[in-house]
């Protein structure tokens, strides 16, 4: 049903109409911004029509605002379509509202739709089209009598009717002149309308609705006229700050009557002039001053504060005119045309006069402004109006100084209210004497107009903090494009240009490019090198995200080459100290930072051939010695923040133990084992989303630990401690924790050669043993995964050699075991609630079998055998023809690897000439092979070689009969490509459908392929692939596969299963003979099957079939077809087996005879 045919409101709900409304919302959503005009325009006004009708009946009314409310959401992104029906429906409204007769609800109700437009098209756009004459005034007022400020039901009419006064507070009339009459009640006292309107205004900026904005409006817009002005401004003022004042941002009334109050202040500073608000600025700011909105939790409050001050900030701005942009001409257009009688020289003289040299001194106001630092702000008009940030520089704070310049540069008219549109963003943080220096360079233009001061540079490095470490990629982009203005302009930036090349627009916008690559460029000057330093010690090792953290840490790692003694004097002890921290960010940042500066000052001393003492005193290596113990001793190891810290631990560890620091023997190897396998063995305790990078970080730990502590020297091992710690491993291999298992599977994987050597066979023994599929631990498929990444990396750790001892290296004795398990884990399909969980094993034993080929290759060819290297290339083009698009694409790199290897070559692949020609190098380079598209018609080409044509035709009929459509589709066209080219080759397609069938076989009672597999024979005999074997009666083909398809389906309750096999065999009467003839039984037995919807299935399929194939004579097929098209096979079972008997009897075919059930003894 269309959007303009729906029911009227309050009509009997129908699920169909329901879903086609829902359907047709989808459908306008989908369609973005593409309406072309307000469809709904007959529908609304209808609707609008019969508001009187329906507010009697609740159901109808909702129906009716909800109606409504559907129609204008889809006008959210194009509001503009709506203008040219606003008046009308505008008027409808109206017309509710001031008929004297309408009732309370349907007066609300009215103002709820009128609401819906204002938040629709916005309330600037629509408050033009309310009445505003004199009259509306007082009538507007008397609304307001009647409205109860507690009633939350009826919050709309309230913010409505404010907004409307708003309007009519604009008549150029002055309000004293609507006091004449006035009617006073008795024993009542006089109230002007000024009073009144301003107690209205006041009583609703305390409220906790919306109605508090539209009272802020009003305010600004009454307060600001300049008869109330004079009378009324100074009183509220007064009012506002006794609010401000008296309220606490602790409770939810001080926010709210705080909210409103700084609503309204702001409001009034941006619309008043200037000569009106300036003799009260100084108090506002000094109230604002003294409610500490900074220290409040509450987004919004700040982002008010901050708004109130800049606006602040900007009314004591005097105005200023850039004469220096052009010079008037005269009012006589023969006087302009006359030749211009002054020098040059005086026309230098003129320009350097004192209305225009812009030497005027900051006022003491802006200056407290400018240097104050409320925290961020959550939007970006905030964030453009922010004074400071805690983290950097604000987007508007970086604004102002590309966009403030050109304040004084635009036209003359501008005035003031120029000013406040071009720099009312833009209050900059600075330090020391730089802070007022942003308003002097936004009113120059060019280098001659701004003389170089001293705190200038403070500019450029507080420009360049903000582009480079800002955590808001807008920030950073504000911050390059003002740094790039004033170098443009002024270009007295040091090192402006170059700086600008490497951190321009559109490089700042990758955060990890600013912190690791642009800041390492910037830091080569050494203006900005402390500077950099100092902001990610002081801002960004403790800032709230843990990234930036991450990042500032890598960031001081690079920026340690730089100005190493710095570093190592003032910065590093500086760090060894916020480790020490009660903050969880400080702590965790700190001791990340203390490991990267540590790693890179002990790089640096090697290369430099200097000890490391020059660098990290006996001091801070015995503060990095008692980080570990500091945080066990404060049992920091607990709860959520212990996740970080074990995690940024372990990354100390693995620097500290690649720097080679001095602490060989010493306790703190103990400490730092024992926390390594502590994190392993609990891994189940932590949050899912740090359980993988916790992991890396210990097994990345331990590795750096062994091979710098646990090695006493090259070649040769501790064999106690080797001993106890492979032992100790490898019994937790048997935990009954998925997460220990593959914490500590990893763990052996990191071990060095030395501590494997003599227990290898044992090691690759127990990680095999996880690798095995057991039913107690079938769903621990990551623990698979990790064990043959571990067995991989084991492989590359130790040597290779053909004779070598088991026990030792990899050689004869073990490549074969080793080749086992790789293999036998490309067999695990385990599914869970996760989905195919065991292609994350299968991936990784891809990825081993290509890793540990390629390493035999080049080292011992030999020990390569023919049959593993066909097993090999057979499983991965198998993978490389299967549905997922990742593995997939995975499984197709693997094969290509190991066929064009960059080494030497691997030998005894199968068909290598064949499928050099079938995928050259240069042109399989670029195949997107995640895209089935580019995949399957390259993968099916492998049917031709008998070697993988088993392997990858089962790969094949898993995507055909799949469910996605792309792989379907592509995979079922390279089939058929295939097929068609051997189609007139009988030897091919016997070989082919002999292969076909043998896969059945093997996979019998196996749904992963059995059910695909039959979906894709169904296909392949519907499109005449086998139509050679049905010209022979009783050929081996069919009987062979109908008494495969009669193994798979016996005693099955599987619908999906039960459907395949039911048009299998429907595909299968194209075969004469016997096989005809069973088939047909078949299919009469599944007639009466227990399961309703497969009789049911199973009478469509016959019915077509029956139509497709000449399978019955003519004489009886009318007969037939009646009684397949009337019976109701969902019916009752001996109602069913009549008509099913009556069907053979017509078709020749014995009537099925039940057996009787064995009895009980």
């Amino acid at each position: 049903m269309a959007l303009s045919e729906e029911p009227a409101a309050g009509a009997p709900e129908d699920p169909a109409e329901d879903r086609a409304e829902d359907a047709a919302e989808d459908a306008a959503l989908a369609r973005g911004a593409a309406l072309e005009s307000f469809g709904e325009s007959a529908e609304t006004r209808e609707l609008l029509g019969r508001l009187r009708t329906v507010v009697g009946d609740r159901a109808a009314r909702e129906g009716a605002l909800e109606r409504f409310r559907v129609i204008m959401d889809k006008y959210q992104e194009q509001p503009h379509l709506l203008d040219p029906h606003l008046e009308w429906m505008l008027n409808l409204l109206l017309e509710l509202v001031q008929d004297k007769t309408s009732p309370a609800d349907l007066v609300h109700l009215a103002f709820k739709f009128l609401y819906i437009i204002t938040k629709v098209r916005g309330y600037k756009t629509f408050l033009r089209l309310f009445p505003h004459e004199v009259a509306d005034v007082q009538r507007v007022l008397d609304m307001f009598m009647h409205q109860n400020l507690k009633d939350h039901e009826t919050w709309e009419t309230r913010y409505v009717l404010l907004l409307w006064l708003s309007v009519t507070c604009l008549i150029p009339f002055d309000f004293s002149r609507l006091d004449g009459d006035l009617l006073t009640r008795p024993g009542q006292a006089r109230v002007s309308t000024m009073d009144r309107i301003l107690q209205v205004a006041q009583s609703y900026l305390v409220v906790s609705d919306k109605a508090r904005d539209a009272a802020a409006v009003l305010v600004s817009r009454f307060v600001t006229r300049p008869d109330v002005k004079q009378k009324k401004m100074a009183g509220f003022l007064d009012w506002s700050l006794c609010t401000l004042a008296n309220s606490s941002f602790q409770t939810i009334e001080g926010v709210i009557a705080m909210d409103g109050t700084l609503q309204a202040l702001a409001q009034i500073f941006k619309h008043g002039k200037r000569e009106d608000c300036l003799p009260y600025a100084a108090t506002v700011l000094k109230c604002l001053d003294g409610c500490r909105l900074p220290d409040s939790n509450q987004t919004l409050l700040r982002k008010l504060g901050v708004k109130l001050a800049q606006r602040l900030g900007l009314t004591f701005l005097k105005p200023r005119l850039a004469k220096w942009r052009y010079q008037r001409g005269c009012r006589s257009l023969a006087a302009s045309l006359q030749p211009c009688a002054q020098s040059p020289r005086e026309l230098g003289t003129q320009a350097e006069s004192p209305d225009s040299d812009g030497e005027d001194d900051v006022p003491e106001e802006v200056e407290s402004v400018i240097g104050a630092h409320p925290p961020p702000c959550s939007t970006w008009a905030g964030r453009r109006a922010a004074a400071g940030r805690a983290e950097g520089q604000g987007h508007g704070r970086a604004l102002v100084c590309g966009q403030g310049r050109r304040q004084d540069g635009g036209q003359a008219s501008q005035g003031a209210g120029g000013r406040r549109g071009r720099v009312g963003a833009g209050l900059f943080q600075f330090s020391g004497d730089g802070r007022g220096l942003a308003w002097r360079v936004s009113g120059a233009s060019g280098t001659g107009q701004t003389r170089p001061v001293a705190p200038f540079p403070a500019l450029g490095r507080a420009l360049v903090l903000a582009a480079v470490f800002d955590r808001n990629v807008s920030c950073r982009r504000a911050a390059s494009a003002a740094f790039q203005e004033n170098v443009g302009r002024q270009g007295i930036f040091p090192h402006g240009i170059d700086i600008l090349t490497a951190a321009d627009y559109f490089a700042v916008g990758n955060r990890s490019n600013c912190f690791l690559d642009i800041s390492m460029f910037i830091a080569g000057f050494p203006e900005y090198t402390q500077p950099m330093i100092d902001h990610l010690v002081t801002m960004k090792i403790s800032h709230w995200d843990r990234v930036i953290r991450e990042l500032s840490a890598k960031a001081l790692q690079n920026l340690a080459q730089r100005a190493p003694e710095y570093t190592s004097q003032h910065v590093f002890p500086q760090l060894l100290e916020m480790t020490r921290s009660p903050d969880l960010h400080t702590r965790h940042g700190a001791v990340l930072a203390c490991a990267q500066v540590a790693r890179s000052l002990c790089r640096l001393a090697d290369q430099q051939g200097r000890p490391v003492a020059n660098f990290l005193d006996e001091e801070a290596v015995q503060g990095l010695k008692q980080i570990h113990q500091q945080l066990c001793d404060r049992q920091l190891y607990r709860g959520l923040g212990g996740e970080l810290m074990r995690q940024a631990v372990c990354i100390l560890i693995e620097n500290l133990s690649v720097s080679k620091m001095p602490f060989r023997g010493d306790a703190v190897i103990g400490g730092w084992q024992w926390l390594i396998h502590d994190t392993l063995r609990n891994l189940h305790l932590v949050s899912s989303r740090s359980r993988q990078q916790m992991k890396e970080a210990a097994v990345s730990a331990l590795a750096a630990l062994c091979s710098a502590y646990l090695t006493p020297e090259p070649g040769a091992a501790d064999p106690p401690a080797q001993g106890e710690l492979v032992e100790q491993y490898l019994a937790e291999l048997q935990s009954p924790e998925e997460m220990t298992r593959c914490g500590f599977a990893l763990a052996l994987g990191a071990l060095p050669a030395p501590l494997l050597w003599g227990r290898l066979r044992q090691v690759l023994a127990g990680l095999g043993a996880v690798t095995h599929i057991s039913p107690e631990d079938v769903g621990f498929a990551e623990s698979r995964r990790d064990a043959l990444k571990a067995i991989a990396r084991i492989c590359q750790t130790v040597s290779v050699r053909a004779e070598g001892s088991p026990d030792e290296a990899l050689c004869r004795e073990n490549i074969s075991q080793v080749y086992g398990v790789m293999l036998g884990c490309l067999s695990d399909y385990t599914t869970d609630s996760r989905g195919d969980v065991g292609a994350w094993v299968r991936e990784a034993a891809m990825t081993s079998l290509r890793d540990l080929t390629l390493l035999l290759a080049q080292e011992q060819p030999e020990l390569i055998e023919a049959r593993i290297c066909e097993q090999v290339m057979c499983r991965v083009a198998q993978q490389a023809s299967e549905k997922i698009d990742r593995f997939r694409a995975h499984a197709a790199h693997v094969f290509l690897a190991l066929l064009h290897s960059d080494g030497p070559a691997v030998p005894h692949v199968p068909h290598r000439q064949e499928l050099e020609r079938l995928f050259p190098r240069s042109a399989v380079a670029s195949v997107n092979w995640s895209a089935p598209s580019q995949a399957f018609p390259r993968v099916t080409q492998l049917l031709g070689l008998p070697a993988y044509r088993y392997h990858v035709l089962l790969g094949l009929v898993v995507s055909v009969g799949g469910l996605t459509e792309s792989t379907v589709r592509y995979s079922t066209q390279g089939l058929f490509e295939y097929m068609k080219g051997i189609q007139k080759d009988r030897p091919a397609l016997e070989d082919f459908s002999g292969t076909l069938l043998q896969i059945f076989q093997d996979n019998l009672l196996n749904d992963r392929v059995s059910v695909p597999l039959m979906k894709t024979l169904d296909q392949m005999l519907a499109n005449g692939c086998f139509d050679i074997f049905t010209t022979e009666e009783n050929h081996p083909f069919g009987a062979r596969l109908l008494a495969l398809c009669r193994e798979e389906l016996r005693k099955s309750k599987d619908v999906q299963k039960l459907r395949a096999g039911v048009a299998v065999f429907c595909a299968m009467v194209q075969f004469p003979g016997d096989v005809r003839r069973k088939v047909l039984l078949q299919l009469l037995l599944l007639l009466c099957h227990p399961f309703p919807v497969i009789r049911k299935a199973t009478a469509s399929q016959v019915y077509e079939m029956l139509l497709t194939y000449d399978v019955v004579g003519a004489d009886i097929l009318d007969e037939v077809m009646a009684v397949l098209s009337d019976t109701a096979w969902d019916a009752e079972l001996p109602v069913v087996r009549g008509q099913r008997n009556h069907l053979c009897d017509l078709l020749g075919v014995p009537r099925p005879q039940l057996v009787p059930k064995p009895s009980a003894r």
